[in-house]
């Protein structure tokens, strides 16, 4: 396998740092970025603060070469007094360090973007997150939040709606420039961060580990974006994939009442 070059945000813990540790295993180089340092499975680290304008316009700067792909990791929990920096980090800053990245992608690259299980309500936020699309400034988001009348967990669902959009929204332009964006969207898994959404969603989320069996490992969700991230996946342009451990199937079954379409465990032996 050729050696490719990749860059990774929030290299230095979590999904981040196994994609990391994946993608050098396979012979690949990575530029990783976070706010905080790292020398573990990078060849580079470049310091990146999604919540300040300045060091995403310098941390692009700094790449200074060709790029085979840019997986957006980077994220922050939904956590009280943090709603400006939810949605800048998550949000905006994302969008914005990768459209200062695209200078650096070779033809044919893959840009990946970490959504959540929690932005799959969107269907019923569409006209929200437009607006919040239509923001490009951090001063911007303190007037949005109390508009809108957004909490932290708001904010966080919020964002990851956005993530799943915005990639739909970028995917044909993405492929017209010969590169090609999609999303992933991890639901339980167990990071460092695992206890924010076990606080905020509380029974809900217990309920869904307990279906599922356990909580994901960050390196079940790194394989799967190590993959998205190659050249093997290449016709997988604008899709935003589920791996929940079958959360999201249980719920759809419940909403829709599907249970009358399994076979019932005698009918399968007979």
């Amino acid at each position: 396998m050729a050696q490719l070059t990749y860059a990774v945000t929030g290299v230095a813990s979590g999904i981040g740092a196994e994609l990391a540790r994946i993608l050098k295993d396979q012979g690949h180089r990575v530029i990783g970025f976070d706010i905080r340092e790292t020398a573990a499975n990078v060849d580079r680290f470049i310091p990146l603060d999604l919540n300040d304008a300045a060091s995403i316009a310098a941390a692009a700067g700094q790449v200074g070469e060709a790029l085979d792909g840019l997986c957006n990791n980077a994220g922050l929990p939904p956590r009280d007094g943090l709603e400006e920096t939810i949605l800048q980090v998550n949000f905006l800053g994302t969008r914005a360090f990768t459209h200062a990245m695209l200078p650096w992608m070779r033809p044919d690259a893959s840009i990946l973007n970490m959504a959540s299980r929690a932005g799959h309500g969107w269907r019923d936020a569409v006209e929200q997150v437009k607006r919040l699309g239509a923001l490009t400034r951090r001063d911007q988001l303190a007037r949005f939040i109390a508009t809108e009348k957004l909490d932290a967990t708001r904010c966080y669902n919020l964002t990851k709606e956005a993530v799943i959009l915005w990639t739909l929204a970028e995917a044909e332009a993405m492929v017209q420039r010969g590169l090609r964006i999609n999303s992933l969207s991890p639901g339980g898994i167990a990071t460092g961060i695992l206890g924010d959404f076990q606080r905020v969603f509380g029974a809900k989320m217990a309920r869904n580990l307990e279906r599922a069996g356990r909580a994901g490992k960050p390196e079940e969700i790194a394989e799967i974006a190590a993959f998205v991230l190659s050249p093997e996946s290449n016709w997988l342009k604008g899709a935003d994939i589920a791996i929940d451990g079958g959360m999201g199937a249980f719920n759809q079954s419940d909403m829709m009442d599907l249970h009358c379409l399994r076979l019932r465990h005698e009918e399968t032996a007979a």
